[in-house]
């Protein structure tokens, strides 16, 4: 077990954890949330020992074996592929290393061969004799070649190099797993692999993570870092951001009874009590959730952007026709029609191939064969995966810059919309040039409600924002009446909001009216 004892830490003026008490109990996975800045990557520093807290402690159990992922991509350039993998069992290694060390003496003596047979028996109560086997094996599941194994780590691309930390970091069956971002740089085939190992592993399991499927599927328990405190929920994310929402919403409706308000949320939780995310879990999920209250879930301090996407002209009956559609280089006589509810998830292996095809149906590149032809009625609006040229060089305000594509030029109507996406008082006054690239997309959904176009095309659009600001905008999508091309790498958007997949390969085309899911399983049948 894993205990943190009255951790606080102070960075100057701000307290970034005060008195912070959780026990981490084996069999459960807990997702680390907050806002940006909050302290989650902090956090798990100070669990791993990188970073000492002011105040506290925080407790492994004798004998118990805590393993971290590892964000250095170089530091192992020097050691083979399967050697790297090893070392996320330090102790092993080392004993490997000094077994082999007194082997290779000349003069090996009585004293050598004592210490040689207690090594040996270590060796073997951790599982040294398999160790090899069991790295190879885990570097497999992550499709890595064999013929890459003894390959030195400098060797490997970044993508590779990503999933062989990853082995590292679960390999030999550690007491305590922390996993800052894993999912970032693989492939969904991957993510569903580590999703489906994390929820047989048995031991204490700790993530930060942006992916909201992953956290859904794999998560036990949230913990919520707000308020210079980390409170601890019982269920998945999901869970966490729909009760929090709820609970908000009824202390602002003051009128309304204690009992009414618990009753509501009983009835959500009895909801979701079978959503479990881990199978050896659900009985003592359900059990957990029984026993919540009211009082159970605090309303969190964080802010969520305000995204809601109307538009003024009604849809007719022609919206896009595409017809042998071709980019040399990209694409080749692509053909299809949007219906008047579609919601088409556009993927593909070549990310730039389904962005170049973005750009020609938004007359930004030309086709070198084929055509499209959009509806009468039809407004398109686009939020491209590079959106740089929107701001680099521009010495404009964010009120002046949003005021460009604004129907109302009224600095307050402007600073109003600013204000929902984030931007308020002098937040509103920074230069578009030098504002993030979250800041960026949030100012493009703004430029894209204001836009009210009833068609619209979303490349990558959660690329830069945190948690909050993508569970916003996939509630905004969600509700949007409109038709839409959506293209993401987020698993949760890609299921929740698509009715409908395509897929892009080069001449080849994948059309399917089904949810990102069942496209995904169909996707594997095909394999």
């Amino acid at each position: 077990m894993l205990q943190v004892s009255g951790v606080s830490l102070q960075f100057g003026s701000r307290k970034l954890f005060e008195d912070v008490n959780i026990k981490f109990t084996k069999g459960n996975c807990y997702g680390i949330i907050g806002a940006n800045g909050a302290g989650k990557s902090t956090f798990l520093k100070i669990l791993s020992g990188e970073l000492e807290p002011q105040k506290g402690e925080v407790i492994l159990d004798k004998n118990e074996r805590m393993s971290v992922l590892k964000q250095d991509q170089n530091a192992y350039n020097d050691e083979t592929v399967v050697r790297t993998v090893m070392l996320g069992h330090k102790r092993l290694v080392d004993i490997m290393d000094e077994k082999d060390a007194l082997y290779a003496k000349e003069d090996f003596s009585d004293e050598d061969g004592i210490r040689a047979a207690d090594l040996e028996n270590e060796f073997a109560e951790l599982g040294g004799w398999d160790a090899e086997s069991d790295a190879e094996k885990l570097l497999s599941a992550l499709n890595i070649p064999t013929e890459h194994f003894e390959m030195k780590m400098g060797e490997l691309d970044g993508k590779e190099k990503v999933k062989v930390l990853l082995a590292q970091a679960l390999f030999g069956n550690p007491d305590v797993l922390l996993l800052d971002e894993p999912t970032n740089n693989l492939d969904i085939k991957t993510t569903q692999w580590l999703e489906d190992f994390l929820m047989d592993f048995e031991n204490t399991i700790i993530i930060v993570s942006h992916n909201r499927y992953f956290l859904n599927k794999v998560c036990t328990y949230i913990c919520d870092v707000d308020f210079g405190k980390i409170n601890v929920y019982f269920g998945n994310y999901d869970f966490w951001y729909r009760t929090s929402q709820l609970i908000a919403r009824q202390q602002k409706e003051q009128n309304k009874k204690a009992e009414q308000r618990a009753k509501e949320l009983q009835d959500f939780i009895a909801r979701f009590s079978a959503n479990a995310s881990k199978s050896k879990q659900a009985t003592a999920r359900k059990k957990e959730l029984e026993k919540l209250t009211i009082n159970d879930i605090k309303v969190s301090s964080r802010k969520y952007p305000y995204i809601n996407f109307k538009y003024d002209r009604e849809i007719g009956n022609d919206i896009l026709f595409v017809e042998n559609l071709t980019k040399e280089g990209y694409f080749e006589n692509i053909s299809f029609t949007v219906g008047r509810d579609d919601k088409i998830g556009i993927i593909g292996k070549n990310s730039k191939a389904i962005s170049v095809l973005y750009d020609v149906l938004m007359g930004k590149e030309t086709a070198d064969g084929g055509y499209f032809k959009w509806g009468k009625t039809i407004t398109p609006t686009y939020l491209p995966s590079d959106n740089d040229e929107y701001f680099s060089g521009c010495d404009l305000s964010l009120v002046d810059w949003l005021s460009r594509y604004s129907y109302d030029h009224y600095e307050e109507f402007v600073r109003g919309w600013l204000a929902r996406m984030l931007f308020s008082g002098e937040e509103s006054q920074k230069k578009a040039s030098v504002i993030s690239g979250g800041e960026k997309v949030r100012c493009m959904l703004a430029k894209m409600m204001l836009e009210a176009g009833n068609f619209m095309i979303m490349d990558e659009p959660t690329n830069h924002l945190d948690l909050e600001s993508i569970t916003a905008l996939n509630d905004g999508l969600s509700a949007f009446k409109g038709c839409m091309l959506l293209t993401s790498h987020d698993r949760e958007l890609m299921n929740t909001v698509c009715n409908r997949i395509i897929e892009i390969d080069g001449t080849k085309i994948y059309d399917r009216p089904v949810d990102y899911d069942t496209y995904l399983e169909e996707t594997m049948n095909r394999q």
